[in-house]
């Protein structure tokens, strides 16, 4: 017998409001994205340089096993989002969290350069399962009509994953040899994640809406996401996303070296760093008066425009160091919108009957853009002459980004107005 408890009827499914909402899969998420975040991503590009300097790998070395470990998670998430949509996030996001905590640990016991990226093999599969794809996904389901509230309050919260990870672990780098500290941030994961995922989750997976009866027949449901998947607003959406992604991650892994090479200390960047996330608490907080106000091809490309603005800012202001921050909180405020955008895509456009399997294959491009951007952000500069070169040319592509995502709906999701 299956250890996932059987989907409830949409008939019977909690209606939003009730007292039966699952507002303790909301309070779990929150916890246990901010944690996975932080120990996953946001401790990386804190830690890189010690690791180089520690144990003499070169620093394009180990960017690509971190940007590797991204492609995968994106590679993984098409069949993780089918997984969900018929089994739930229990067993799934239960199972990442012990993968990931097992990934960690083994990329503070690396060896060498081989093992080091084989365990960050493993950490991007992880990523796939816990991570804000299966969250979404969860919190989509849960909530039903609800969903826009859950998705922003959950992001709000993970928003301040690199505020609270990125000094922490640049705390714990202080005292602690980088592997060290990296045991200590797999304790924290298995400590948080584990048991909340493995208790909260275990509850009845709701059924999804169906606006149709043929579409409770497997094949039926398999050629409507195909038929989506090869629509043109479909593509040129994951387009439009996967190249804003490259610029905003790009940006974001190269902000420290752009600050230091204007002048900030080491330390200030690392905050500067941590400070987009108040940035993304920021912007996340105003999506909800956005959608209220704002069709959803208006507020893609303006949100996709106010990307492009906002590195184009820092490639041209040369200082002082106060405002580049604050040009960085700024852009921190787009990426946390952008995160909403792409978590309510599918729904604002094609409804939520197949979110798992939709946002799945939409967020791949979008994952593995902003896996390459670290590694392809470094090379650019070096090619380009420099970061400000660099800023100014992933401005280009956010700007390039934003003009594509006007074709990226669906004329049944936007009626004239």
């Amino acid at each position: 017998m299956s250890g996932t408890p059987p989907a409830l009827p949409a008939a019977d499914r909690p209606a939003a409001g009730t007292g039966d909402r699952p507002r303790g899969v909301l309070t779990t998420l929150c916890v246990t994205e901010i944690t996975s975040w932080g120990v996953l991503y946001y401790a990386f590009p804190v830690l890189a340089p010690t690791i180089t300097a520690d144990t003499g790998w070169s620093a394009p070395a180990i960017t690509a096993a971190f940007s590797a470990a991204l492609v995968l998670s994106a590679v993984v998430g098409v069949p993780v989002g089918r997984l969900l949509d018929r089994r739930g996030p229990h067993l799934l996001m239960t199972g990442g969290s012990v993968l990931a905590t097992a990934a960690v640990a083994a990329i503070a016991l690396a060896p060498g350069p081989a093992w080091f990226a084989a365990a960050w093999a493993l950490a991007g599969v992880a990523m796939a399962a816990v991570l804000y794809q299966p969250a979404f996904a969860a919190l989509t389901r849960y909530h039903g009509p609800g969903r826009l509230a859950a998705l922003t309050t959950l992001t709000l919260v993970a928003g301040l994953a690199s505020t609270v990870f990125a000094p922490l672990t640049d705390a714990l780098a202080d005292r602690l040899t980088w592997r060290h500290t990296y045991l200590v941030l797999a304790a924290v994961l298995a400590l948080v994640t584990i048991p909340l995922h493995a208790i909260v989750l275990r509850r009845p997976w709701p059924a999804a809406d169906r606006t149709a009866g043929h579409d409770a027949a497997g094949e039926a449901e398999h050629r409507q996401v195909r038929a989506i998947t090869r629509s043109r607003p479909f593509v040129l959406l994951g387009v439009a996303l996967a190249l804003s992604a490259f610029a905003m991650y790009a940006v974001l892994t190269n902000l420290i070296p752009l600050l230091i090479h204007r002048g900030a200390s080491p330390t200030l960047a690392a905050w500067a760093l941590g400070l987009g996330g108040v940035g993304q608490v920021a912007g996340r907080l105003g999506h909800g008066f956005l959608a209220r106000r704002t069709s959803v091809r208006t507020r893609t490309a303006g949100v996709l425009a106010v990307s492009a603005a906002t590195t184009a800012a820092l490639a041209a202001v040369p200082g002082p160091a106060a405002a580049l921050i604050a040009i960085a909180v700024l852009a921190g405020a787009g990426r946390g919108i952008a995160t909403l955008l792409q978590a309510t895509a599918v729904t604002d456009r094609w409804g939520p009957a197949h979110y798992g399997a939709l946002s799945g294959v939409l967020a791949a491009p979008a994952t593995i853009a902003g896996a390459l951007a670290p590694f392809g952000g470094a090379a650019l500069a070096t090619a380009l002459g420099g970061h400000p070169a660099l800023f100014l040319a992933l401005a280009s592509v956010a700007a390039v980004a934003a003009v594509l995502s006007f074709a990226g709906v669906p004329p049944r999701a936007e009626p004239p107005r």
